[in-house]
């Protein structure tokens, strides 16, 4: 789905599920919403599942303590429940939103049709242009331009307004979980190729629909439908969201588990989160992974039957490591956890020197069982290659089942990373860093600053290592709070720094990054990132920007960090706390394009560095050490079901010419 639909549709379509008094006086309250019967279109677009999908989800929360009157039912073909009309679903949210207080937590969650429009109206534009739309009930094709053409759908639920309603929440300071068992129009479902006839009593239909095949009907004498209530922008630090495919994906229902004789149409996501749960995860991550774990044998079946569709990559977004069921303040660790593949006696990881991982590193080792029973144990790794590890199973875990959830977490930050910094008092205190930045004191051994204590509790810090700047250069930080942020910079700098190097010049093949010089609306000049480690100064009157263009057929993970002239990191792609790091799957037909202004980067000693590689099967958040400073921005785990294969890195390191200027922090 769309980058803010699937902040929205996936916040609001997350499963819900907390213990009852898991922190004194907050609230757990859900909507759920199932959309089976669309009441102005062909009966040959709806779906069987949705009904069941609220079922299965109430009683889940039921089971973990949520209370009948607290679960809201807007479904279709389900007693008792209101319709799932696009002003009902709106009135729910509104209810929602007014009974919320700080500290509770909701359950958004949407079981439906997807589709996608050009909706020139949006402030944000998706890299593919397209804006995805949750189908209610009641809504109406093509009116105006809508058919392929811009403007809001009738009776679609935009991303944006989604995102609205997410933000009212989390402004409130309340916790949304979302799940969306959607999926958005997708190029598979333009396919020619004629698909096998199915069994009625084992029917897979697929959630997702073209604007075209939506018949157009009068619109309601009152079509002013009010969309979400303004809200203060606030960090996504209380925010999860599942969702069942990526913007250009379907999802299937179909009867689960597979060959009970008494399954029901159920969402796959849904069932997956269902089943997941029974596992005991203690995390977000840990439900996501073993959602993904479910999907294979599904999956497979599916590729058998359905051999010219794309089978969905279910998403997940947000703050996943904090802990289930709970509103907290922090997340239970800030070090990645990768999700491992069990062959013999070895484990295997997509993560490897660009995540942060070398040689011999200490990792812990994790298998959950069936039961949700955990069995842990430490070893080193054996090969790290680029983007790929392996390691022994370790000798205490040799006899656990092989059905068991593999995960693997560094034990510590690598050494040979860190900050080495060389100082005669000790360093303040309440240093953070995300994964793999550290920083340590180098004793007796080589240093990359030297930091000496002025007078008024002022700070001096000299750059002895060259890639920090250049050897001798000091500058003066006019508290501990200055000092601690300079720090926190130079040694996420220090690891940056090193990823075009491990990259070696790689390329991805589709992807295309430019930085472009502009005077006013007149392109000057486009130049290929990887030919400009040392951009000239613009001249006066000129501006600089970066246009990404993804025509590679597959969604690509990127990190674009900046590093203005006065130290400053900048966060451009993902901004803080907005979208992820998934930039959309272009083709050459239909490409994904993203351009961005870094007025920033004008200024001499300017930096800016671009991460990118190809979205890999069962990957964790690949923000590859370059997100937002605080470690509780938006991330996502994608898990696709493809082949394994080696992923190419693209990386590159951009310095504006000259000097920075001295300046007093």
């Amino acid at each position: 789905m769309h980058a803010v639909l699937r902040r929205s549709l996936q916040a609001l379509s997350v499963v819900g599920l907390l213990l009852a008094g898991a922190w004194a006086g907050a609230a757990q309250r859900a909507l759920l919403v199932g959309v089976s019967e669309l009441a102005n279109q062909p009966a040959s677009l709806w779906l069987q599942a949705p009904r069941n999908d609220v079922l299965l989800m109430r009683d889940a929360l039921a089971r973990q303590g949520f209370a009948p009157a607290d679960i809201t039912l807007l479904a279709d073909g389900v007693p008792g429940a209101a319709l799932p009309d696009a002003q009902a679903i709106r009135d729910a949210l509104q209810r929602l939103l007014a009974q919320s207080r700080s500290g509770d937590l909701v359950v958004l969650y949407f079981s439906g049709h997807g589709t996608r429009v050009r909706d020139t109206t949006k402030r944000y534009q998706e890299p593919d242009g397209l804006a995805e739309n949750f189908l209610a009930r009641d809504v109406r094709g093509a009116i105006g331009g809508n058919g392929g053409g811009t403007g809001p759908l009738g009776g679609g639920m935009r991303d944006v307004d989604f995102d609205g309603w997410v933000q009212a929440f989390l402004a409130k300071n309340v916790f949304v979980w979302s799940v969306f068992d959607t999926c958005s129009a997708a190029s598979m479902t333009r396919s020619l190729r004629t698909e096998p006839a199915q069994p009625v009593e084992d029917e897979v239909r697929w959630r997702g629909v073209r604007v075209d095949q939506l018949v157009a009907a009068a619109a309601p004498a009152d079509d002013a439908v009010p969309a979400a209530p303004a809200a203060e922008a606030v960090a996504r630090a209380r925010y999860v969201a599942f969702f069942a495919s990526e913007s250009h994906q379907v999802t299937p229902e179909l009867r689960l588990p597979r060959g009970d004789r008494q399954a029901r149409p159920q969402g796959l996501l849904t069932w997956a989160v269902a089943q997941s749960l029974q596992r005991r995860p203690q995390t977000w991550r840990a439900l996501f992974d073993g959602v993904l774990s479910l999907y294979p044998p599904v999956i497979d079946e599916l590729a058998q039957r359905f051999p010219a569709r794309e089978l969905p990559s279910p998403v997940a977004e947000g703050n996943l490591d904090l802990p289930l069921f709970t509103n907290p303040a922090g997340a239970v660790s800030t070090r990645p956890l990768w999700p491992a593949r069990r062959g013999g006696a070895m484990l295997a990881l997509a993560a490897g020197q660009i995540d942060g991982l070398v040689p011999g590193q200490r990792v812990h080792v994790t298998a959950v069982l069936d039961d949700g029973a955990q069995r842990e144990a430490e070893t080193e790794l054996d090969e790290v290659g680029l983007d790929q590890s392996s390691l022994r199973v370790p000798d205490a875990l040799q006899g656990v089942a092989g059905s068991a959830l593999w995960r693997v977490q560094p034990v510590a930050e690598p050494a040979v990373l860190a900050l080495q910094v060389r100082a005669e008092r000790p360093l303040p205190a309440g240093l953070s860093l995300a994964y793999p930045a550290s920083i340590a004191s180098a004793g007796d051994g080589p240093a990359d600053v030297r930091v000496v204590a002025g007078s008024a509790g002022a700070w001096r810090l000299e750059a002895l290592s060259p890639a920090l700047g250049a050897p001798g250069a000091a500058e003066t930080l006019r508290d501990a709070q200055a000092l601690r942020q300079r720090l926190e910079t130079l040694a996420r700098l220090k690891w940056l720094a090193r990823l075009p190097a491990l990259a070696q010049g790689g390329r991805v093949d589709g992807l295309d990054v430019q930085i472009e010089r502009w005077r006013g609306s007149e392109l000057l000049r486009s130049d290929d990132a990887l030919g400009q480690a040392a951009l000239p100064a613009p001249a006066e009157g000129q501006r600089i920007a970066l246009n990404v263009h993804n025509s590679s057929g597959q969604s690509i993970d990127l990190a674009v960090i900046g590093i203005d002239a006065q130290g400053t990191l900048r966060a451009v792609y993902p901004p803080d706390g907005a979208e992820s790091n998934r930039f959309e799957r272009g083709t050459r037909e239909q490409p994904a394009a993203k351009r961005f202004e870094l007025p920033w980067l004008a200024q001499p000693g300017a930096q800016l560095l671009v991460v990118a590689a190809p979205a890999a099967p069962y990957s964790g958040p690949r923000l590859f050490g370059a997100g937002p400073p605080e470690p509780v921005a938006d991330l996502r785990v994608r898990g696709q079901l493809q082949p394994e294969r080696r992923r190419a890195v693209y990386a590159v390191r951009i310095q504006t010419g000259g000097s920075p200027p001295a300046s007093v922090r």
